[in-house]
């Protein structure tokens, strides 16, 4: 029998240190239930008991806990408290008569949730196979015998002129193709990067406050500091850059900003919470770019999918100088093909290539061949379309079954991309996850995404309405509806 109360200590082998500790703590955790020292069913200590015995904030601890019964290493039940997740015996050769194959009847519930509503993935189920192979096709049929060996690390010239035209033609970039960097993926590109900055004496790149951890952690294994930048209702305030909201720590320098020489931005469309940046502080980001010498990294993760209004453009147009355009294939065909861009400053275009090495060995030259067919082809454009139709519909059953099932439930962040958020009332984020989990649905808060410095001002839930095939849509739509209050 597995001990009803999990005791912890030197057995955990938790760093407590470092600010990685919420992944520590889900590491730990892992290596503990994956080595049988938790064993199945043994009830694990409250996020706050926890919490004071190892010194850190409640959050940190609920905020793994909810992750890890999300991912199904934990079980919570309210009552019952949290506990290790009972795992399956290694399958068996099925019998041969169906007969002999024991009932299903009474089953406890699975662990492995069966509904995934996380943010960030595109519905892997719509790419377009029968397009891309004839683009494929078509690619290496043309291809010189070059393309098989070792290339510029900037990439196929193929593939950058046709990344040219279709962003100044979709996004508002200004780009020529000696300027765009491929690079396998954005964390790609975000580390070479953070490799170039800090090689320039870039003390602090600034953050938003609400974003991936993992694009800080990357700029932090580089050797930089990541202030987060606070949040309003009109969103990231870059005012704190210029020392505008009245908080200095020296003459002309804002408090905590007076070493950042590069911020990054999700400024079409806010991740998570949604929302574009208003043109004032667009020009405002850009304008502290100028005078301070500094850089914007762009992330420009979905800027297809705008459904209520014109697209907003791409904040590099403002100045092509200051802003580094990172774009995307991942959300718009999929994250496997690992394809990514970068529109460099002229100034940077050396140092990102150099960073990148001498030869492209990172990005698969056929794939890229492809890619540029399927753009200039356009099948790119045609599939884009079709997508942006799929996931509106997706969008405003999502919004229709909330206000059926939750009137009182708020959904913002909803006139781009594949997410929305659900506001939930505070301080029930965490009991509400829960209940998620135990109907099988694996869904983010949006305390999940907040930066460990900054206090929760917000508890929401972020629904990536993107990631089901269109077969689990329904399923996952009405299994968000019995979870929220």
């Amino acid at each position: 029998m597995p001990n009803d109360w999990a005791t912890f200590g030197a057995d955990l082998h938790l760093e407590l240190r470092g600010p990685r500790l919420r992944a520590g703590l889900m590491d730990a955790l892992r290596e503990a239930v994956r080595s049988g020292r938790l064993e199945a069913g043994t009830r694990l200590p409250s996020s706050r008991s926890l919490a004071a015995d190892l010194g850190m904030a409640r959050n940190t601890v609920a905020d793994a806990y909810a992750e890890l019964v999300a991912e199904g290493w934990l079980t919570a039940r309210q009552g019952s408290g949290t506990r290790v997740a009972r795992r399956a015996a290694p399958r068996r050769a099925a019998p041969s008569s169906a007969a002999a194959r024991p009932s299903t009847a009474g089953r406890p519930r699975p662990d492995a949730p069966a509904h995934n509503l996380k943010a960030g993935t595109p519905d892997l189920a719509s790419f377009p196979r029968a397009e891309w192979l004839k683009a494929y096709r078509r690619a290496l049929t043309a291809a010189p015998n070059e393309a098989f060996g070792y290339g510029d690390p900037r990439g196929r010239t193929e593939l950058r002129t046709a990344l040219a035209e279709y962003l100044a033609r979709a996004r508002g970039v200004h780009a020529r193709p000696e300027r765009i960097v491929i690079c396998a993926g954005f964390v790609h590109g975000l580390m070479l990067l953070g490799e170039v900055l800090r090689d320039r004496g870039v003390r602090d790149v600034a953050v938003e406050s609400y974003g991936l951890g993992l694009h800080a952690d990357l700029l932090s294994r580089a050797g930089l500091g990541t202030p987060p930048l606070p949040f309003d209702g009109r969103g990231t305030r870059v005012e704190e850059l210029t020392g505008e909201s009245g908080e200095t720590e020296g003459p002309g320098e804002p408090r905590e900003y007076g070493g950042v020489g590069a911020v990054l931005m999700t400024a079409a469309h806010q991740f998570p919470l949604g929302g574009a940046l208003p043109p004032d502080r667009r020009a405002a980001v850009v304008d502290w770019a100028r005078g301070s010498g500094g850089f914007v990294l762009e992330d420009d993760y979905d800027g297809e999918f705008r459904y209520d209004r014109q697209r907003v453009g791409a904040l590099q147009g403002l100045d092509p100088e200051r802003v580094v355009y990172l774009g995307t294939a991942s959300k718009s065909l999929a994250p496997g093909l690992r394809l990514a861009w970068m529109v460099v400053p002229e100034g940077l275009v050396g140092e990102v290539v150099a960073a990148k090495g001498a030869v492209d060995s990172s990005s698969s030259a056929p794939d890229q061949l492809a890619f540029a067919e399927f753009l200039g082809s356009g099948a790119y454009d045609r599939h884009v379309r079709a997508m942006r139709l799929r996931y509106r519909r997706r969008r405003d059953q999502l919004v229709a079954a909330v206000a059926a099932h939750s009137p009182r439930t708020r959904v913002s962040g909803i006139a781009a991309g594949l997410h929305a958020v659900l506001a939930l009332p505070p301080g029930t984020e965490q009991d509400v996850l829960r209940a998620a989990a135990w109907h099988g649905l694996a869904v983010q808060g949006v305390n999940h995404f907040r930066r460990p410095a900054v206090e929760p001002t917000l508890d929401g839930l972020v629904v990536g309405y993107g990631t089901p095939p269109d077969s689990g849509w329904q399923g996952a739509l009405q299994a968000l509806c019995r979870v929220l209050p």
